[in-house]
């Protein structure tokens, strides 16, 4: 009895430190919400519609933005295994970008070429859901400098 109980408590402790590290499901229609956005300057105008898909190797973004009356559409590929993808910033335009996951964090580290010819514009972008996964937070950060937060509440 008592080794059933521990084999119990073992897989109770297993199962949870995995669920506390396994990585997050962002997968859903999201709204901008400048509200709880920082330093997101002029973007805090505009409106963000966010679709996101997931699956064990990738996960797509599709935006539907308006700024000042200017619509735009951006399709972003996060590819989970390492490898590098061809995305497009809306504001760096062409970039290489690698993801990973820590712990329930997708990082992944933008590169585009800079404005100067030869430079290269690096950034880390940080994605994670508050502990109730209402809440979506895209952290966008250059070296040296205060992060960019954007805030996205679930849609349904």
């Amino acid at each position: 009895m008592r080794r059933t109980l521990m084999e119990f408590v073992f897989l109770l402790l297993a199962g949870t430190a995995y669920a506390a590290s396994a990585p997050a499901n962002f997968t859903g229609d999201w709204a901008f919400d400048p509200a709880q956005s920082k330093n997101v300057g002029m973007m805090a105008q505009g409106k963000i519609h966010t679709t996101v898909s997931q699956t064990k190797y990738k996960i797509v973004v599709d935006d539907n933005s308006e700024f000042d009356g200017q619509k735009d559409t951006q399709h972003t590929v996060y590819d989970l295994t390492g490898n590098p993808e061809t995305n497009t910033s809306m504001m760096a335009g062409q970039a290489t970008t690698r993801s990973h996951w820590e712990g329930t964090r997708l990082i992944t580290d933008w590169e585009s070429a800079g404005a100067i010819a030869g430079t290269l514009v690096r950034r880390v972008e940080t994605r994670y859901l508050s502990p109730d996964g209402k809440t979506m937070f895209v952290e966008s950060a250059r070296p040296g400098k205060d992060p960019m937060i954007i805030v996205f509440t679930r849609a349904r």
